[in-house]
């Protein structure tokens, strides 16, 4: 058993990654899946294509592997975060489509409670601020609007759970209802300072907690599968959401490190040690790993909409067909125009935490075309990115001089890094694998199967490809970045 399975689901596609005992990637399958979107600000996933299309890109990876369930040690899995499903323990039924990460409709629920003054306490114990991001009001929202749900909660007939909860349920065939803390931390019902879940939030949400599942640590026994998913049980020793997995890929296990992802939307995390670092400019602190019951914090910012704004380019305005014409199209801008977008589709994330912000255009001639949307689009990427490590350097002063390593699908455009390193007047490594969120899982699973190394030795086999080092003019970055906080402002009272 040399060879490791990670399971990487998204909010678009579900993946899974063969990795040899080196974590040099083997194979790989990957399967995209609809969204639906039953109202404006609403994102569902149906749970059905969750499951089916891991339970495909898995199979699909170990057979194009030339392998046998025997030559699998061990499976790590990642998920998209906040993601709500609630099913029937009895069933595995799903009572509701899952409730996406995006979705905005528990926003009136937030502002109320924001109204009657319990941010604050839920920020000192969660690390997060009352948003629709989270998995808690949407946990809320299906027991208000499920008929009986909450009753049927209370004696214990149903199981909540993030993606990484639904996944490791149909894996084991419903013995396992298990989750890791990093996931645990961001449904704003975990408290990340005493690592439990928290028996007064759950009372203000009037959530039963029988509901729960069991929180473990990211390299840990999530059981084993079912026999006739790969032809014998595999152990799932592995477990992390996204973000969180793809700070291990990176190898950023010592304090003051930062990653920067670049998915559907953007997050980045500053690893902050032993101590949960509480933010004075409106980011989250949450959990970075927990290896062997001891818990490494982080402070994140998280933007929506990141390589979401391509999709926007292919399928909304028609102007590409292919995520890597963007690149060229935006080399080929009037540089005269300065068309500037704020991709604030479903609302503004960190620092902001807008959620009824949309989206702004500004700047528009008659010469606006695809090239300068094209430009403006991987633009906002870079500046929201520095939205977030302004607020990072403020709450942490080492990090003012770091250098931010990238990964996730856009940081394959060299055209976009350049803009990154530019726009933060700081370096932006890139490294030799870019898909730190599989090989963050696959390392964990590994680790806990015995054989990955511990995380010091795996940080010093981290791989460069390549540095992106600034080279605009400090006056020009300095005049741009102001020009997209006017923006951002405009948007903000544009919303009211």
């Amino acid at each position: 058993m040399t060879h490791i399975l990670a399971i990487d689901q998204g909010t678009t596609s579900s993946r899974a990654i063969v990795f040899d005992a080196g974590l040099r990637p083997v194979a790989s399958a990957q399967k995209e899946f609809p969204q639906h979107f039953p109202a404006s600000g609403w994102v569902e996933h149906d749970p059905s294509d969750l499951w089916v299309s891991v339970a495909g890109v898995a199979r699909a990876a170990v057979e194009k592997a030339g392998l046998h369930a025997g030559d699998i040690a061990a499976i790590g899995i990642t998920n998209q975060r906040e993601t709500t499903l609630i099913w029937d323990r009895r069933t595995g039924k799903p009572l509701h489509r899952a409730i996406v990460w995006q979705d905005r409709r528990t926003a009136g629920l937030c502002d109320r409670l924001k109204a009657e003054g319990h941010e604050p306490v839920i920020a000192a114990r969660t690390g997060l601020l009352l948003d629709p991001y989270f998995s808690g009001t949407k946990l809320g929202w299906l027991l208000d609007n499920i008929d009986g749900a909450r009753d049927r909660a209370k004696r214990g007939e149903l199981a909540f759970g993030t993606v990484d909860s639904w996944l490791i349920w149909n894996l084991t065939g419903g013995r396992v209802h298990a989750t890791d803390a990093t996931n645990a931390a961001r449904t704003l019902l975990y408290n990340i300072v005493e690592n439990r879940w928290d028996a007064e939030i759950c009372a203000l949400l009037d959530i039963p907690m029988a509901l729960l599942p069991e929180v473990r640590d990211c390299a840990g026994d999530y059981g084993t599968t079912r026999a006739d998913l790969f032809g014998r049980e595999i152990p799932i020793l592995g477990v992390a959401g996204d973000q969180q997995a793809a700070t291990v890929g990176q190898a950023c296990f010592a304090p003051g490190m930062m990653k920067s992802t670049y998915g559907t939307g953007c997050f980045a995390l500053l690893n902050t040690g032993e101590k949960m670092v509480a933010s004075k400019n409106r980011l989250l602190s949450t959990i970075a790993y927990r290896l062997d019951g001891r818990t490494t914090y982080a402070l994140e910012g998280s933007i929506f909409i990141a390589g979401a704004v391509v999709q926007w380019l292919r399928d909304g305005l028609k102007i590409i067909r292919h995520a890597a014409e963007t690149q060229p199209l935006a080399e080929a801008a009037d540089p005269a125009q300065e068309l500037l977008l704020v991709p604030a589709f479903t609302g503004l994330g960190a620092p902001y935490w807008r959620p009824e912000c949309r989206g702004a255009v500004f700047g528009l001639t008659r010469n606006s075309g695809p090239a300068e949307f094209a430009r403006a689009a991987l633009e906002s990427v870079g500046f929201q990115t520095r939205d977030l490590l302004e607020a990072m350097r403020a709450d942490w002063p080492d990090a003012a001089q770091g250098v931010l390593r990238v990964d996730g699908g856009m940081a394959a455009s060299d055209w976009t890094m350049q803009f990154l390193a530019d726009i933060l007047g700081a370096p932006v490594d890139r490294p030799r694998v870019t898909e730190t969120t599989a090989l963050g899982a696959g390392y964990l699973a590994g680790l806990g199967a015995g054989l990955c190394p511990s995380p010091e030795e795996f940080a010093r086999d981290w791989a460069l490809e390549r540095r992106f080092e600034p080279i605009m003019a400090e006056a020009v970055r300095e005049a741009r970045y102001a020009r997209w906080q006017r923006a951002v402002q405009a948007t903000i009272a544009a919303a009211g």
